[in-house]
């Protein structure tokens, strides 16, 4: 008999083996040769078929003129001819830009909404990879300087968005011949720069929520208040061409991963971020000095008319470059050319209104403001200027979203107020409006201490961009956590018995002292919701702010020049806060907040004066006794641009 061997997956062949011999053997004379694989699977070229699809997608490296290519995708809505180009030049990916999650043969399956009504709309949508990130070549550099003393090279964001814009006009035979440029945050700064020396072809451009001035408010610092939260964003940009360096933080919470580091200086080496050259510009450069000077856009764009018609658009509470475009409508206003310049000032978080901006946090605007936005300003507003025999657009000199009445104004200018009605600081934790206090206590005071700071939002803060973060709503959070910490100061007013308007940009004026040499100060401007709400009872008794930030204690009176603050001294400072159009309804109160530190979204500060925070040692870090001044002479201040 036949030995048999088992091997797995061999036992049926062994019982036919068994069973019918005179079967195998018929059916193996009848098996035929197969030739041998010559080549691999893999043709040299291969054309998919499209017939389905509503859009044409090409993939050109487009020269610069120092020789350098830049890798750009150009979706062309299928059918267009004589169609208008709107360019995004942005370091996160074109690839991932013009297709959104898994594609598909529909330009909604591939684009975000507003670049999808674009293109719906006859627009030709071009993303570019910036030079040095993703498939472009070149060099990359956070935020590249024009040309000149902090850029030796011969090519900037501006060259380079010439350069392309004067290939697309010759290459792309779909369109027109003009072209737009658009694109939010960093895509928003390198908008902006093709406002420097612009190529003929450029004809209108929407910024929105740029980088501006990242030391007075925007991504890096806040008046001189390091955003260490940024640090992952920094990390993720430069370490590597294609953004592939996971940032991996030590503990869920980032109150527990920034304290145990200690400073934002220490907690980079332990990161290994020193290998990273911007991230050592940006620490050795912690006050407003030439660096960060000669990159301001705002500074930049003034120094010449503008020429191109410019959409700005600005997001109210926008968590990463709240001070971009206001500060570009403040530089340029009055300015040759401001006849160009235009102004949207939306409900929204960063970036928020390329998508469905029907609420915010806790907020229901109880209508999609962004689509609003696009379908009535942004889209009539492009066709005006690029579209062949189009209408002219009423655009709004500005246009802004009220909130509280909840619906958009259009107004002739920006601010509609100056920030001229005192909201005075009053002993017993009182406001009173357009009246100093004449009688009680002097000051009220706190213990800031750099080892239990006050967080920016309730605990645990989660990472910026970690899965489940909510990072884009922190502005709209309910400020009751931080009235109920005792290093917090809180004035509230009598509920209101009439609407106040406020329109523009309120201005804190502190007098204060401190026990230590330097000191941050923290101020919100916050609407107080009445306690029951009856159709939606879990507002009741809500803190929204509408308008805060933060200064450096050490930047009070030269950004560019930090010195110690005078131990037990009174000294008065001067805090802008952000741009809000807002209405404090009957029954609503006004509240105030001050503290000293805004943890972990912000460095602390050790409250002994160092010469760079950056690089503060554990013993610089010291309690010191806060006091905020409302006698006479002495009245503290929040400043308000009332509407009249």
């Amino acid at each position: 008999m036949m030995k048999k061997t088992f091997r797995p997956g061999m036992a049926c062949a062994v019982v036919a083996m068994t069973m019918a011999p005179v079967a195998i053997a018929q059916t193996t004379a009848k098996v035929e040769r197969v030739a041998p694989v010559a080549a691999g699977d893999i043709p040299s070229t291969f054309t998919p078929v499209r017939d389905g699809f509503d859009y044409v997608k090409r993939e050109v490296m487009i020269p610069m003129r120092d020789g350098v290519k830049l890798h750009t995708v150009i979706v062309v809505p299928k059918g267009a001819t004589h169609a208008p180009m709107m360019l995004d030049r942005t370091p996160y990916s074109a690839s991932k830009l013009t297709k959104r999650g898994e594609g598909g043969p529909l330009l909604a399956q591939i684009l975000f909404p507003a670049y999808a009504e674009l293109a719906q709309h006859g627009y030709i949508i071009v993303a570019q990879d910036v030079r040095g990130k993703y498939g472009s070549g070149g060099d990359y550099v956070m935020n590249r300087p024009v040309r000149g003393s902090l850029n030796p090279t011969k090519v900037d964001h501006s060259t380079d968005a010439y350069d392309t814009i004067a290939w697309l006009v010759k290459n792309v035979h779909e369109s027109n011949g003009r072209v737009g440029t658009i694109g939010t945050s960093y895509d928003g700064f390198t908008a902006l720069m093709s406002l420097v020396d612009p190529n003929p072809a450029l004809k209108a451009s929407v910024p929105m929520n740029p980088m501006v001035d990242v030391w007075k408010g925007d991504d890096w610092f806040h008046n001189g208040a390091f955003r260490q939260e940024m640090m992952s964003y920094v990390y993720g940009q430069t370490a590597k061409k294609d953004s592939g360096e996971d940032w991996f933080a030590l503990h869920y919470d980032d109150y527990d991963t920034f304290m145990h580091a200690g400073s934002a200086g220490a907690f980079g080496a332990s990161m290994g971020m020193q290998q990273l050259p911007f991230w050592k510009r940006l620490s050795q450069h912690p006050a407003y000095d030439a660096f960060w000077q000669g990159q301001a856009v705002d500074t930049i764009l003034a120094k010449a008319p503008l020429t191109v018609p410019t959409l700005l658009v600005d997001s109210q509470w926008d968590q990463e470059d709240i001070y971009g475009a206001p500060s570009v409508w403040r530089a340029l206003k009055g300015k040759p050319g401001d006849d160009n310049l235009h102004l949207v000032l939306g409900p929204w978080y960063h970036g928020e209104e390329n998508s469905d901006g029907s609420k915010l946090g806790a907020l229901d605007w109880g209508s999609d403001t962004g689509k609003w936005f696009r379908q009535n300003v942004m889209i009539p507003f492009l066709d005006a200027h690029l579209k062949d025999g189009a209408p002219a657009a009423d655009t709004a000199r500005v246009t802004a979203y009220v909130t509280g009445t909840n619906e958009w104004a259009r107004l002739p200018d920006w601010p509609v107020a100056d920030a001229t009605t005192p909201l005075y600081l009053a002993a017993g934790g009182t406001l009173a409006l357009d009246h100093a206090p004449t009688s009680g206590a002097a000051f009220d005071e706190y213990i800031s201490d750099p080892a239990k700071p006050v967080t920016y939002r309730e605990r645990p803060n989660q990472a910026p961009y970690v899965k489940g973060s909510t990072w884009h709503s922190w502005l709209v959070d309910d400020q009751r956590f931080a009235a109920a910490r005792p290093d917090v100061l809180v004035y509230t007013s009598a509920p209101l018995d009439k609407p106040l308007h406020i329109a523009g940009r309120p201005r804190a004026d502190l007098f204060a002292s401190t026990s230590g040499t330097d000191s941050d100060w923290v101020v919100k401007l916050i609407d107080v919701y009445p306690d029951i709400v009856p159709d939606k009872p879990e507002m009741g008794g809500y803190q929204l702010a509408v308008s805060m930030d933060i200064l450096r204690g050490r930047y009070r009176d030269d950004a560019a020049n930090p010195t110690a603050i005078p131990a037990g001294k009174v000294v008065e400072y001067k805090l802008p806060l952000t741009d809000i159009d807002h209405v404090f309804l009957p029954g609503h109160r006004l509240m105030v907040q001050v503290q000293s530190s805004w943890f972990p979204l912000y460095d602390r500060n050790p409250q002994t004066f160092v010469p760079n925070i950056f690089f503060a040692q554990p013993s610089d870090y010291h309690a010191a006794t806060q006091r905020v001044f409302h006698a006479p002479g002495q009245a503290s201040a929040v400043y308000l641009p009332v509407q009249p």
